[in-house]
């Protein structure tokens, strides 16, 4: 057998093992929520943000399912509705700043405030071998910065608890810093988004920015960037990176207080968003966001996940 049927093989198995214990219910004891837990999942009107809406609702925590257009939102909560699951619907587009804060004015004056988010919402233009950047503004504006609009919208209305509010957001392994097939070559610039003690939300959004120049002026392929999915994998180190910077400064809230934030990257899942072309389920990609939102002792910040277990960034 060789390296690449033996990893195969163990892929196999670690998705058998999880299969197995997602039939396990959790006990009374673990239960930290309830009914009156509040969780909101980004652009859940389809695929795995659709799933981890699902899977959160039938473990009993209240669900928002968000989608930037209203019409498929409201459908796919009527969906979940009709299988008994407590879950409403608002609107959001998370890089329109006017409809984060409509948002944040909702949940706060219909709950009082939420206990867990999902960044789940994101685009991505590329499929196959391909590898265009036509759309990278959009795919950069909305995978990062639409993300980060709603984690530093949304810390402010985490409501207090022993347990701790948690953060979870959908990135990639593409998104790696030192991945050797796809990771940035770039010494100077990794070397940046590698030292945590130092990294700044300027010098992620720095990083971007100047992507996003030598995208306008052509120069962007000779410059060290991801060679697969170049915006995509891009915007998902920028989330990876800002996760981590996001635990450093959330570590230092009093007990009672604490927000909890981790990434994970759900595998090549079988979405419109990957042209159908995934070999994971969505029910098996929303499983580790699921286990991360409702880890009973929740000491974990800071870190990145695939298949319930960390690997590294």
């Amino acid at each position: 057998m060789d390296k690449k049927e033996k990893a195969k093989e163990r892929k196999e198995k670690r998705r058998q093992e999880i299969s197995l214990l997602r039939t396990i219910p959790y006990s009374d004891h673990q239960r930290w929520w309830s009914s009156d837990t509040i969780a909101v999942v980004t652009g859940a009107n389809r695929g795995i943000g659709f799933e981890i809406a699902h899977q959160l609702a039938s473990h009993g925590v209240t669900v928002v399912l968000t989608s930037r257009e209203t019409a498929v939102g409201e459908e796919a909560v009527k969906v979940l509705q009709e299988g008994g699951l407590n879950v409403s619907f608002h609107q959001l587009d998370i890089v329109d700043l006017a409809s984060v804060q409509a948002f944040c004015d909702w949940i706060k004056e219909t709950y009082g405030g939420l206990d867990i988010l999902i960044n789940n919402a994101g685009v991505n233009f590329n499929y196959g071998k391909e590898n265009s950047v036509e759309f990278a503004e959009t795919v950069i504006q909305t995978n990062y910065f639409g993300t980060k609009n709603m984690i530093k919208a949304l810390i402010p209305l985490m409501r207090p608890s022993s347990a701790g509010a948690r953060i979870v957001s959908v990135t990639s392994r593409l998104g790696r810093l030192n991945s050797k097939r796809n990771g940035i070559s770039n010494v100077s610039v990794r070397q940046q988004l590698e030292d945590v003690d130092t990294l700044s939300e300027e010098v992620i959004d720095n990083t971007m920015n100047k992507f996003l120049e030598q995208v306008k002026d052509g120069t962007w392929e000779s410059e060290g960037w991801p060679h697969v999915f170049t915006d995509y994998s891009l915007s998902k180190l920028a989330v990876n990176a800002y996760t981590r910077l996001m635990a450093r400064i959330l570590e230092e809230r009093p007990e009672g207080h604490k927000i909890y934030i981790n990434c994970y990257c759900p595998g090549w899942v079988k979405t419109a968003m990957t042209g159908w072309a995934g070999h994971v389920s969505p029910e098996e990609a929303a499983d580790t966001a699921v286990w991360l939102a409702l880890l009973p002792d929740q000491f974990v910040s800071g870190k990145f996940f695939a298949e319930r277990r960390e690997i590294n960034f």
